[in-house]
């Protein structure tokens, strides 16, 4: 947190001892030439029109700041709200001018001395504007500014903070698109597996309760170890296999010089369509599905293979899937990613690259 934001905060938290210090500044600071030149009358007579200018400073700043500028931000018609202002400045400055010459006046001049009558007071117009509103209009602006300043602060952070939210929320929901079928499709698996008592059984729940337990609760941060990622990955092809006979052949390669960061279930996303849209779609030949994951050098390159028999099926139902995996690299990695893919009439790739130097803590 930056020392700005610290101080908007604490001025927020401590709204009124903030006001009290502003104006008390504001006070010293016009006061000043006064303590250091002239008698001791006359800085007392000094100091008195000093803070009384600032008393009615203080209300205009006010008069404007809460209740003329939140008008002007959501109204249509100002010709109200115009009217409003010049009447309460007017109304001001006509005070201010009657408290001097009745009250102030007689505080610190020697009788007998003439005073002008109320309502020549009120309405000698270019007196009241000349001697009292342009004063106190720009010592008033001062607050106004300051204000505005950090309203806009505080407007400004809290759009970041609902943007950044959404984009969370958004993330969420993608990640939470893993489909389906291959859960039921896994416990059908496994089911048919325990009817004929066989050996993998107890160990294809606990690769289930593996994958689930990582997507449910590890995959919750915006990184996480690539190392986790191909353990997935390796648990996901374990129990993709147990639909398919000898016919279905995977390769996964992965090297890794560092074990870096990237964003959850991306990776997954992939083979998961590679499997959906290869061996998912396969009838009576040997479907192949290769991946290839390296990191260099901060530099992530990730490419899956996969044969295909339809092309066209397979580029209208992976459409979603595809669309799901760019939504959460444009959210996550703007500008830091390269994805494409390249389709044949026999195989469907899909390749990705990623600048993970970027995303260093």
């Amino acid at each position: 947190m930056t020392a700005f934001e610290k101080l908007i905060n604490y001025t927020t938290a401590h709204r009124v001892a903030t006001h009290i210090f502003f104006w008390t500044c504001i006070y010293i600071m016009f006061t000043n030439k006064s303590v250091f030149a002239g008698n001791p009358m006359e800085i007392k007579s000094d100091m008195l029109e000093i803070a009384l200018d600032e008393i009615f400073s203080i209300l205009l700043a006010y008069f404007i700041a809460y209740r003329i500028l939140p008008k002007l931000m959501v109204a249509k018609k100002y010709t109200s709200i115009w009217i409003e202002f010049f009447i309460g400045c007017y109304i001001l400055c006509a005070a201010e001018r009657l408290f001097v010459v009745h009250v102030y006046e007689p505080l610190v001049r020697t009788p007998p001395f003439e005073q002008e009558p109320v309502l020549e007071i009120l309405t000698d117009l270019p007196k009241l504007f000349k001697s009292y509103f342009l004063h106190t209009f720009s010592l008033s602006i001062f607050f106004v500014f300051i204000k505005l300043i950090k309203d806009q602060y505080i407007i400004h952070k809290k759009a970041l903070l609902l943007e950044k939210q959404k984009a969370e929320t958004e993330l969420k929901i993608l990640k939470a698109q893993l489909n389906p079928h291959f859960l039921f499709n896994t416990l059908n698996n496994i089911y048919s597996l325990s009817l004929v008592n066989s050996p993998i059984t107890s160990k294809s729940i606990a690769v289930l309760s593996e994958i689930l337990d990582c997507i449910l609760y590890r995959c919750s941060t915006t990184y996480v170890p690539i190392s986790q990622e191909i353990t997935l990955l390796d648990n996901y092809i374990t129990l993709e296999k147990l639909r398919y006979d000898e016919r279905l052949s995977v390769i996964f390669n992965h090297s890794l010089d560092q074990n870096g960061s990237i964003a959850p279930l991306i990776l997954l996303s992939l083979v998961e369509n590679a499997f959906k849209h290869g061996a998912g779609e396969d009838i009576g030949s040997a479907p192949t599905i290769q991946i290839d994951l390296k990191l260099l050098n901060n530099c992530f390159e990730f490419t899956v293979k996969n044969t295909i028999n339809n092309i066209d099926s397979e580029a209208e139902s992976g459409k979603i899937g595809l669309n799901n995996i760019i939504q959460q690299l444009d959210k996550i990695y703007p500008e830091n990613y390269t994805f494409n893919v390249v389709k044949t009439e026999k195989d469907f790739t899909a390749s990705l690259k990623i600048n993970l130097a970027n995303n260093l803590a």
